[in-house]
């Protein structure tokens, strides 16, 4: 199956945010794709093939500036047993930050949507750090925060909270009626809105339970436009609205 059939939404949505990026990223080898494989023991994510067919040798302006994704680096850290293989944890990124170097992985063991949850934690093991549900939202959050949320003339960052129903089965069909759309397809843990003078992405911790608080940031044409959705999402739902920073600050 083509590369660009595996995850249209996903494919078209960064396409379309990411400046040049058809002209940017280059996949990795099929070879290099299966012996990822071999070392995971298991079927990869099928994402996590779409994401190396298309990236895995260049990211183009989605790379992340401590992180390299590459099949390359990812094998040759394999190879030279600064990772070890794991049949629960994939490596899938290396973390250049040298003064605490979390790497990204896979949790296989907690498969989602056609992917699995990412993790960071050191090469030799400790504690692991869940980030994200799966590596689609991963991606998709943070190419919307910086070709979208961060690209407006205002922004914000906050929380929103509520005890019951959750803050995502609220907030979602609000937004909808509001004339926001969600580009790609997200779980409870992650939230990415659009509208033409408006973007949101949301976030909050991987736990069980309800979702009863998540962070967001938001950025639109200007401070007025922000309060009044942000308004409306305090009047209209039983969710709590608070702002921590405005970027640039209001006077």
């Amino acid at each position: 199956m083509p590369a660009q059939d595996l995850e249209p939404e996903m494919e078209a949505f960064l396409l379309r945010v990411v400046p040049g990026l058809a002209e940017q990223w280059f996949g990795a080898e099929p070879e290099a794709i299966d012996q990822i494989e071999r070392i995971a023991g298991r079927p990869l994510p099928p994402f996590y093939r779409w994401f190396l067919s298309r990236m895995g040798q260049s990211m183009g302006q989605l790379a992340y500036p401590r992180l390299d994704f590459s099949s390359r680096r990812v094998l040759a850290c394999y190879s030279d047993r600064l990772i070890a293989v794991h049949p629960r944890f994939l490596f899938v990124a290396e973390s250049s930050d040298e003064l605490m170097p979390l790497h990204l992985f896979y949790d296989l063991d907690a498969p989602a949507r056609e992917d699995a949850r990412v993790t960071m934690r050191y090469a030799h093991g400790g504690e692991p750090h869940d980030r994200f549900e799966t590596l689609r939202e991963m991606l998709a959050w943070g190419a919307l925060l910086s070709f979208g949320v961060e690209k407006m003339p205002q922004q914000c960052e906050g929380t929103f909270s509520c005890n019951t129903p959750d803050v995502p089965s609220q907030l979602a069909p609000l937004l909808r009626r509001l004339g926001f759309t969600e580009p790609v397809p997200v779980g409870p843990f992650c939230g990415l809105y659009e509208r033409p003078d408006a973007v949101m992405v949301c976030k909050s911790a991987l736990r069980d339970g309800p979702v009863d608080t998540q962070a967001f940031m938001f950025g639109g044409s200007d401070a007025g436009a922000l309060r009044k959705l942000l308004g409306a999402i305090a009047m209209e739902t039983s969710v709590e609205v608070k702002v921590y920073e405005w970027t640039p600050a209001l006077r």
